[in-house]
């Protein structure tokens, strides 16, 4: 991943380079011109020959930078070479060496060999001069101190350099390390998101479209059973089977359009709304139901939630339990609002149970803060208790 610090990074030291490269090139012109004009006899030309091994070194490293022959290591060796043949033939090498001490940190692969190639740039440097010039006082007075401080100052400027390199290097790199956590952290919530919407959505139709489709399979059944026998119990079971796809539709519009946040809860009496559900599965299934149901205010989320632990526990009781009996409690507790749901049926062995609805009903209560228990066992019915904070708040 590209970085804008990294990006500015390593644009600030690419124009740095080209200046130098130029500042290099008028360098390498103008010594040749003075050598040119200056110089006398074969030492002009072998100090040219010199310099255009320096010009055409440099040139090829800058046009193939990342050749594996051509490596940089192999420019510094040309430059240290030149260096002190420049300097044993007596021209003005002093430019060349101060304006190229750069290059030793520029293209040097680790401080120690960068090191390395200026120590070497220095001796041959130095070892030119004293063998054109010899133990004289001009070659330690001048030559020498001047060389060997030109060096100090350029090892300070460039260890300094590569730290301020290393640093801004490690700078970008945990920014981009940053940015890139950032991203995954992001798009893990993305898709954490997208499979809760997906589970709170499964869970809807579950207990909207699918309970009411099952509605539906079974009064049909039974409709077409008693055609012959009861027809009038076969009306009113059609006329069910009506008013349940009606409603199966109204849901399915409500989800598409509200996200399924509402449900058949959205307004009126809880009381009244369960007494409606509890008739209409009396009515389809036959079966007795006792109900005591109090009055309430509570919010939406607390009446959806109350709905759909009814039609799940019912649907269970329609499809698995095979009892004869239901009961129902509503009632206001201290802490909250308790829903019971018993049946005489055959039970189960609730840590056996692995359908969706107990598990929906339990999700769906512990978003509200509450809880559901399961009590069962096989041949003595079953008991479902929800428990709900009054106002929905979530408990620590």
């Amino acid at each position: 991943m590209t970085t804008l610090a990294g990006t500015s990074t390593n644009a600030f030291w690419a124009t740095s380079l080209r200046r130098w490269n130029t500042v290099c090139w008028a360098l390498f012109a103008w010594m040749a011109v003075g050598i040119a004009a200056l110089g006398d006899g074969p030492a002009r030309y072998t100090a040219l020959a010199m310099l255009a091994g320096v010009a055409l070194a440099f040139a090829v490293l800058h046009r193939f930078p990342d050749n594996p022959v051509l490596r940089p290591h192999g420019y510094l060796a040309v430059l240290v070479l030149a260096l002190g043949g420049l300097a044993y033939l007596g021209t003005s090498y002093a430019a060349l060496f101060m304006v190229t001490l750069p290059h030793y940190w520029m293209f040097g692969r680790t401080p120690r060999i960068s090191l390395g190639f200026l120590g070497l740039a220095t001796v041959t440097t130095l070892t030119g001069s004293w063998v054109q010039q010899g133990w004289s006082a001009e070659f330690f007075g001048k030559t020498a101190v001047g060389t060997l401080i030109v060096v100090a100052v350029g090892v300070l400027i460039g260890l300094w350099a590569r730290a301020v390199v290393e640093q801004s290097t490690e700078r970008a790199r945990l920014i981009a390390e940053l940015e890139r956590t950032q991203s995954e952290l992001s798009e893990a919530h993305q898709r954490q998101g997208a499979a809760d919407e997906r589970e709170r959505m499964a869970r809807e139709i579950h207990d909207t479209l699918a309970q009411g489709f099952a509605s539906i399979v079974v009064l049909a059944e039974a409709a077409r059973a008693g055609l012959g026998s009861d027809p009038g119990r076969s009306a009113r079971q059609l006329r069910s089977i009506e008013s349940t796809a009606r409603e199966n539709l109204a849901e399915a519009r409500e989800l598409v359009g509200s996200g399924g946040q509402t449900g058949g809860a959205a307004s009126g009496s809880v009381a009244l709304t369960l007494r409606r559900v509890l008739d209409r599965f009396a009515e389809d299934t036959g079966l007795a139901v006792e109900a005591e149901l109090t009055e309430m205010d509570c919010d939406q989320q607390t009446r959806i939630a109350l709905l759909r632990c009814t039609q799940e526990s019912l649907a269970n009781v329609r499809k698995h339990a095979g009892a004869s009996t239901v009961g129902v409690v509503l009632a206001r507790r201290p802490d909250g609002v308790e829903l019971e749901i018993t049946d005489d049926g055959r039970g189960f062995v609730v840590e056996e149970s692995a359908g969706f609805g107990l598990d929906g009903m339990r999700k769906r209560l512990a978003e509200l803060g509450g809880r559901l228990t399961v009590t069962s066992s096989v041949g003595d019915g079953t008991r479902i208790l929800a428990v709900l904070p009054s106002d929905g708040r979530q408990r620590p």
